[in-house]
């Protein structure tokens, strides 16, 4: 398809109030549909925006960098997980740490289900799934798919959490059997 406004081929356009538009246009075209009426009517030849195509220059490239450094020196990205807040920047334990860690023990050394425990703690079951799977309780830091060392003081033991992560296969594993029968 060919971009209403520069007129670029691009197999990756997208649509946007009824306009196709290439990456680069979409990604400055204006939020209110006054504005971007009026942008994509002000036509531009794709030939003057080609050198960001061709260099690969991709926008946002710059931030996901320094993101990536930022994980690499152990600082979550993302807001704090249940048992911690970023106090200055830094992520640190409050009040509901001991919250988790019980969530922790309780799925380890009781037999209930994931909904009724989920209801217990006041999360949604998914929301569970994510607590007891995330390695920031480890210690850890995962952005992009890499997991980075963190600065912050790990809430869960690796034995707690690697016995979680067990337990917890063993259920979903089990569940997924059930319904195949």
């Amino acid at each position: 398809m060919v971009c209403y406004k520069c007129g670029y081929n691009d197999k990756k356009e997208e649509e946007r109030q009824g306009k196709r538009l290439c990456q680069i246009c979409l990604h400055f075209s204006p939020e209110s549909e006054e504005k971007f009426i009026q942008y994509v009517e002000e036509k531009i030849d794709w030939t003057v925006l080609d050198t960001y195509r061709k260099y690969g220059q991709e926008i946002g490239q710059k931030l996901k960098k320094g993101m990536d450094e930022k994980a690499k020196s152990g600082r979550i990205m993302t807001r704090a997980p249940l048992g911690y807040e970023i106090i200055l920047g830094e992520l640190k334990q409050n009040a509901d740490a001991s919250r988790v860690h019980s969530l922790f023990k309780t799925f380890l050394d009781k037999e209930y289900s994931l909904n009724s425990l989920s209801k217990h703690y006041g999360l949604s079951v998914n929301g569970l799934k994510k607590v007891l799977t995330n390695r920031t309780y480890l210690g850890e830091v995962k952005f992009a798919g890499k997991l980075n060392k963190g600065n912050h003081e790990p809430l869960i033991s690796p034995e707690i959490f690697y016995a979680v992560q067990r337990k917890l296969k063993e259920k979903l594993t089990k569940k997924s059997i059930e319904k195949k029968d």
